[in-house]
């Protein structure tokens, strides 16, 4: 199952998309794609929804992050050992943990703004997991269980802000604009293997990352289980797991983005995403 949220910036309905690719309205059955809605009963009861009796939702429509009420927004950094190579920076022991701001989070197709005093803005793209279930202390067994879905998450990132100006990475991750989640969230039973999925990145055409989740240093489950150790993950969270090598940083010379910029990214099985950078204000 595909669920989504469409509509304008702040008034987003919840959806579904059918079998054959078409947006399908469930404001009449749940309030939004967040909290209870991605419960196990939750997704449970909308799988059990024919969606051809579900009101179809005209083309074209602008798409919103596919989850709401997000409270927790984790991200992962170094997960792949030839990122952490291009980064100059070793292979970590344990996963590295910073947070994203939840106000970062926008629409997968929302333009991306350059913050003001902005100098070295990057790309990232990471396969996502979306919580369902309350989970503190778990197993990496039952990491399944707690996990409502999976999505496409463009990690941006600010380097200057990120590396030059003191503190946690959080500086260089939070700014508006900078989490765009979706197009869609895809139940794990739609994922033969979510261990194994291609991603890849485009800047005005030309492609800069290509990777698969197969080579991530620390996989998915046990991201969830190790996480969990630290905080009480709730419905709706989100962790972003890291990124495979190609990003500006790493270039010889190092490339940013600048307005006017397209960026297009993707996962195999859980759509594509597409950016255009636009100067603040």
């Amino acid at each position: 199952m595909k669920l989504l949220r469409y509509g304008p910036s702040g008034e987003e309905r919840p959806g579904l998309l059918d079998g054959e690719g078409r947006i399908r309205d469930l404001s009449a059955i749940v309030a939004d794609i967040s909290g209870k809605t991605l419960s196990r009963s939750g997704i449970e009861a909308l799988r059990r929804l024919d969606p051809a009796a579900l009101p179809l939702v005209a083309d074209p429509v602008r798409l919103g992050a596919c989850v709401a009420g997000v409270g927790n927004f984790i991200a992962v950094g170094l997960n792949y050992a030839d990122h952490a190579r291009e980064s100059g920076l070793p292979i970590p022991d344990e996963p590295v943990l910073f947070n994203k701001a939840p106000s970062s989070i926008s629409g997968p197709n929302d333009p991306i703004i350059v913050p003001p005093g902005s100098s070295k803005l990057d790309w990232e793209v990471e396969i996502a997991i979306i919580i369902g279930e309350a989970a503190y202390g778990i197993t990496e067994a039952d990491a399944p269980g707690v996990i409502a879905g999976y999505c496409i998450c463009h990690d941006v990132s600010e380097r200057a802000f990120q590396n030059e100006r003191g503190g946690q990475w959080t500086k260089g991750k939070s700014s508006p604009s900078f989490g765009p989640l979706g197009p869609y969230l895809v139940t794990p039973d739609e994922i033969a293997n979510a261990q194994d999925l291609a991603l890849w990145l485009d800047v005005n055409g030309v492609r800069m990352q290509a990777g698969s989740t197969a080579t991530m240093i620390f996989g998915l489950h046990f991201l969830v289980s190790y996480v969990s150790r630290f905080m009480r993950l709730e419905p709706g969270d989100v962790i972003t797991t890291g990124t495979p090598p190609g990003v500006g940083m790493g270039q010889k010379p190092p490339r940013y983005l600048q307005p006017g910029d397209s960026v297009e990214l993707g996962i195999a099985g859980l759509g594509s995403q597409r950016q255009r950078v636009q100067a603040h204000g």
